[in-house]
């Protein structure tokens, strides 16, 4: 007798057309989120980063060089923190950017030890320093050349920038600023800065005072801590004498030290804070940094270049 015919398995019909391509983009869709699970298991955010907000790689796709900020240093303790906390707000701002700090003088970690850090590897330095002065034209290149280890570039001092002006109107509003003083005869700022024999740094703070001024409506004149005419004090009799008796003190300083405490403690009415950790210099120290990746041109020569 003949055996019967195994049953033949069961077969679903052909699903149409529009069926199978869109199980297709279901299961490229649930590749695609399970490839943003890491191999430790844990799941990476699903948004999308602004473009902003990433490491900008280089143009052979390597990490982004490491951004070293160069600090002056001061005894002050203050003045580490205060650099450490805006430092914490460029890493928000700019999340897996290498961040490092590095100081000319008095306090650790110095320049040169910060770039022995960083041998084989990319770096820009970027001076918390608010113009062209001996810093950044002779200190810098010095210690870059001194590092051959490291491929460096040197961005342009902070100032003169508009953001440094919304710094220093922020500032200037916590300490008591009205901006309802705009146009009266009055209120006036002195911009106290450090001062320099450098001609070029003079000019740089000249023209951050024109800036301020126009953004608050009122005069603003430029005087000097130290190696530099006028003085905090002369130029604060100069616009008493001139009727204007509403004065405030603006702290061109990026953060507190000996030359800020002693404009601050000439000011006839409390003094504007040292610029610090606000906002805008957060987003001034990158904008540097992405500036010096945009040029094509040697470390030295960099500082030379206009700042605006």
């Amino acid at each position: 007798m003949t055996e019967p015919a195994p049953e033949q398995p069961h077969q679903s019909p052909p699903m149409p057309d529009s069926t199978a391509q869109l199980l297709t983009r279901i299961t490229d869709r649930l590749g695609a989120q399970l490839s943003l699970v890491s191999r430790n298991g844990t799941r990476r955010p699903m948004h999308r980063t602004r473009q902003s907000d990433r490491p900008a790689p280089d143009r052979r796709g390597a990490p982004a060089p490491s951004l070293v900020a160069v600090a002056h240093g001061s005894r002050d303790p203050e003045a580490l923190r205060t650099v450490l906390a805006l430092l914490d707000r460029v890493r928000e701002l700019r999340p897996g950017l290498d961040v490092r700090l590095g100081h000319i003088e008095l306090n650790r970690p110095l320049l040169p030890d910060t770039l022995d850090g960083l041998r084989g590897a990319d770096a820009v330095l970027v001076p918390l320093l608010l113009g062209r002065g001996h810093h950044v034209k002779r200190d810098l290149p010095a210690a870059s050349a001194a590092a051959p280890g490291v491929r460096t570039r040197i961005a342009a001092p902070l100032g003169p920038h508009s953001l440094l002006v919304e710094a220093l109107y922020g500032r200037l509003v916590e300490a008591g600023w009205d901006p309802a003083d705009r146009g009266g005869r009055g209120a006036a700022v002195v911009l106290a800065a450090a001062g320099s024999r450098d001609p070029d740094s003079a000019q740089d703070t000249r023209r951050t005072a024109r800036m301020l001024a126009e953004r608050l409506g009122a005069p603003v004149v430029p005087a000097y801590a130290s190696a530099a005419t006028p003085t905090v004090p002369a130029a604060l009799r100069t616009l008493a004498a001139r009727g204007r008796h509403r004065v405030f003190v603006a702290s061109y300083f990026t953060a507190p030290g000996r030359f800020a405490s002693a404009c601050a403690d000439a000011a006839p009415r409390r003094a504007a804070a040292p610029l610090g950790a606000h906002p805008a210099m957060a987003r001034l120290v990158l904008h540097r940094y992405d500036q010096a990746l945009s040029r094509e041109c040697p470390a030295d020569a960099a500082p030379l270049l206009a700042s605006a």
